[in-house]
Formats: C-alpha cells, sequence, structure tokens
C-alpha cells in the first residue's frame, strides 16, 4: 500500500469512527444475549397446543323503552346511533293531564280557604266556650247555655277535621296528576346509544307501547362458548388477561359461564368484558384470546435437539445419554414429540455443544 492509498484507508477510518463504534456495541450486545441464551435451562415439558378463541363485540345491556301512557306523540329528540342525554327520548301531548291538574288546583285552593275560615271558627268557638265555662263555674250561666257553646266548638273541630281530609286527598290526586304527567315525557338510560326506533312524531301510542331500542356500549362484552379444555384454561386465568380486539392489545374480564351444557355442540355459553379499550364501542369487533390446552405427548425447546442424517436426538444432562425422538410438530420454540419412557416431564437437557 503506497502513501496515498494509506492517507485515504486513514481518512475513511476517521470519518465513520461513530460506525465503528456502533458496530462493536452492537456485537457485544448479542454476545452478552447469547450468553444469557445459553446459561437457560432446557426441560422437558408437557405437550400443549395453542388455539385461539374468536367472537365479536356487543353492549353489555339493552333495552326496550315502552310507553307509559296513551296519547300523541308531540317529540321524538333522538335518532339510530344517538348516545342519550338529558332531553327525554320521546314527549306524548300531556293536554288532558293539565286540564285535570288545574280542575284539582282550584278544588284545593277553594278547600284550603274554607280549612282556613273553619280553623278560624274554632278559634273563635273556644274563646267563647272558655268563657261561658268560667261564668258557668260562678254561677252566673246557665249548664245548658254552657252545653251549647260546648256542642257548637265540637262540630267547628269536626268540620275543620273534614276539610282537612279532602285537603288531603286533593292534594295526593294533585301528586297522582303530576306523576302522571311526568310519565308523558319517556327517558331511556343516560350514555346508552338509540339502536331501534319504532315511533315518529304525530304517531298515537298506547300504554305499553315499544317506542325505541337502546344499548349500553360503554363497556364491550364478547360471548364465546367454551369447551370443558378452553374452560379449564379460561379458569387459571389472572381476574384480569390480555387479549386482542381488532388487532388492539385490551384487557379482559370473565364475566359469567352458563352452567346450562349445549348438547349439540358440547360446549358452555361464557361472556367476556372488555377493559382498557379507548376505539370504538360497537357491535362486531373481532375479539381474539389465545389459550394453550395440554396435547397428548411431551415437548422439547428446539435447542435441545440436534438432527443429523434425519435423526433427530436429544442429550440428558444429568447423564449424557443421547436419546431418539420423534418430531411430530412444532408451537412456540418446541418440538413436539411423542411419549417417550426414557424422557418424563421436568427432565433437564443438554445444550448441544457447537462444533
Amino acid at each position: 500500500m503506497n502513501r496515498r492509498e494509506l492517507r485515504i484507508f486513514l481518512a475513511i477510518v476517521s470519518g465513520n469512527r461513530r460506525a465503528i463504534a456502533l458496530f462493536f456495541i452492537s456485537v457485544a450486545i448479542l454476545a452478552s444475549s447469547a450468553v444469557r441464551a445459553s446459561d437457560e435451562a432446557l426441560f422437558v415439558e408437557r405437550a400443549v397446543k395453542e388455539t385461539t378463541l374468536i367472537g365479536y363485540t356487543r353492549s353489555i345491556d339493552t333495552m326496550t323503552i315502552s310507553s307509559e301512557v296513551a296519547g300523541r306523540v308531540i317529540a321524538v329528540n333522538y335518532e339510530v346511533g344517538d348516545p342519550v342525554g338529558d332531553n327525554p327520548f320521546v314527549e306524548v301531548d300531556p293536554t288532558f293531564v293539565d286540564f285535570d291538574v288545574q280542575g284539582v288546583r282550584r278544588s284545593l285552593q277553594l278547600l284550603e280557604n274554607k280549612g282556613r275560615r273553619a280553623d278560624e271558627r274554632v278559634k273563635y268557638l273556644q274563646k267563647e266556650f272558655t268563657r261561658i265555662d268560667t261564668l258557668h263555674k260562678g254561677d252566673r250561666a246557665t249548664e245548658v247555655r254552657r252545653d251549647e257553646a260546648e256542642q257548637q266548638l265540637i262540630q267547628a273541630r269536626l268540620e275543620s277535621e273534614a276539610v282537612a281530609i279532602e285537603v288531603a286527598k286533593l292534594k295526593t290526586d294533585l301528586e297522582e296528576l303530576l306523576e302522571r304527567k311526568r310519565r308523558h315525557k319517556i327517558f331511556a338510560p343516560k350514555g346508552w346509544i338509540v339502536v331501534d326506533k319504532l315511533v315518529e312524531t304525530g304517531e298515537l301510542v298506547m300504554q305499553g307501547s315499544p317506542l325505541a331500542r337502546a344499548a349500553d356500549y360503554r363497556t364491550l362484552t364478547v360471548p364465546i362458548s367454551a369447551s370443558e379444555k378452553e374452560l379449564a384454561q379460561i379458569r387459571e386465568l389472572p381476574d384480569q388477561f390480555d387479549a386482542l380486539l381488532d388487532g388492539l392489545p385490551v384487557k379482559a374480564h370473565l364475566r359469567w359461564v352458563n352452567p346450562e351444557f349445549d348438547e349439540k355442540t358440547r360446549k358452555l355459553a361464557t361472556e367476556f368484558a372488555i377493559l382498557g379499550y379507548s376505539g370504538e364501542k360497537r357491535g362486531g369487533l373481532r375479539f381474539a384470546l389465545s389459550l394453550k390446552l395440554p396435547a397428548e405427548g411431551i415437548q422439547v425447546p428446539k435447542e435441545a435437539v440436534v438432527s443429523r442424517y434425519e435423526n433427530p436426538t436429544v442429550t440428558v444432562k444429568s447423564s449424557g445419554e443421547k436419546i431418539n425422538v420423534l418430531v411430530l410438530g412444532e408451537s412456540d420454540g418446541n418440538y413436539l414429540i411423542g411419549d417417550n419412557p426414557e424422557l418424563t416431564p421436568g427432565t433437564e437437557l443438554a445444550r448441544p455443544q457447537l462444533p
């Protein structure tokens, strides 16, 4: 290498000093990872197979909104897909109830005036009776006059009590009418979504007529039919476990298991609740839950298998004995092999030595 070529080489090395440093750091990290991986013990385990339960979201609850009164609809405040707010879903014409309310209020006002007059009369007759009774005790009034004053007081009290009872009855009637008027405004649960509208403005509705259906999508649920083995694995999951919803990671929770057995599918109905999902809240989102189910045979890590001349073997670490294995399949970094009396679950295997 002449001087000119040497200068060019040194310039290239100097200009790429940072890249070279990063290269050596990367090599060191990979070597460290390889050392850690080589330190991990390899064991024979019971065979498992991976399966994925698939379901689709729906609302956690639905309800039919019905009318408790008969009349003509004067307003429908929501359309399909609208979230329910503070306004009533439907308003039914309250004209006739308003007339009844006005009539009862007028009657109540008359009775209350009558009651006040009766109370004033009781007060007057009470004073009159007290005066005559005092005169009677001093022999200045006859007993007949005293008895007459007492009877007038008793009758005035009875009349006052009768008016009070009528006032209380009319107040109850007024409360009933006001409650009926309130029910002319038909509400749906706030925050729910209208999924079906069955009435329009101007229509006549009868008592009990369905007006709409609303659903609660604030919490999404997923119904899935699970086999006995799948359900056993689900029950071993934590209270909140990982799943995928529309391809995004979420937390899920098992809400309930229906103990009634489906004889056709031989499965049990379950329902999951979705937690921590901030995407669109609607039905039909794809839910996927991965499970590992027990399978026949055993499995060994791929790192423990040496395959030469299509003759796979593993080495028992404690004895150094090489054992031939029959590979039936693979799953998640493991080879599935048939049962072997020389390889029991928990047996530690040796890691093959690099040539």
